[in-house]
């Protein structure tokens, strides 16, 4: 049965799968042609609960198309992977904190691009 092993998988690994077939399609698609581009064998509704709920979270946008709704990214993943970082450093209450730890666990290599990127040399 579809949905019972879907349940087993991380809900990430899904988002991921749909979001990553909206991306290679390049252009606005249905619940079912999402289904259809995905790997994982799930039903119309899971796909259908998917899309709405990454639309809920801002990660897709929708609009009007034949019987219900056609889905679009509304940003890349290095867009999404950013939105993530924001929404956990808005999550505590001393930011200055947060961003010390991050800063101390970067590999040399990721710490002289953020300096590279933070004096304006690129982005």
């Amino acid at each position: 049965m579809a949905d019972a092993d879907s349940e087993r998988r991380p809900a990430g690994e899904l988002e991921a799968s749909v979001l990553a077939a909206l991306w290679a399609a390049g252009k606005p698609q249905t619940a079912a042609q999402v289904r259809e581009a995905i790997p994982q064998e799930l039903a119309r509704t899971t796909v259908a609960t998917l899309l709405t709920r990454l639309h809920e979270k801002g990660a897709v946008g929708r609009s009007p198309g034949g019987r219900g709704f056609v889905y679009f990214p509304v940003e890349d993943s290095h867009g999404l992977t950013a939105r993530r970082m924001h929404r956990e450093l808005d999550q505590d209450d001393d930011r200055g904190r947060v961003l010390a730890r991050f800063v101390e666990g970067l590999s040399p290599g990721d710490e002289a691009e953020l300096r590279r990127l933070l004096e304006g040399d690129g982005g």
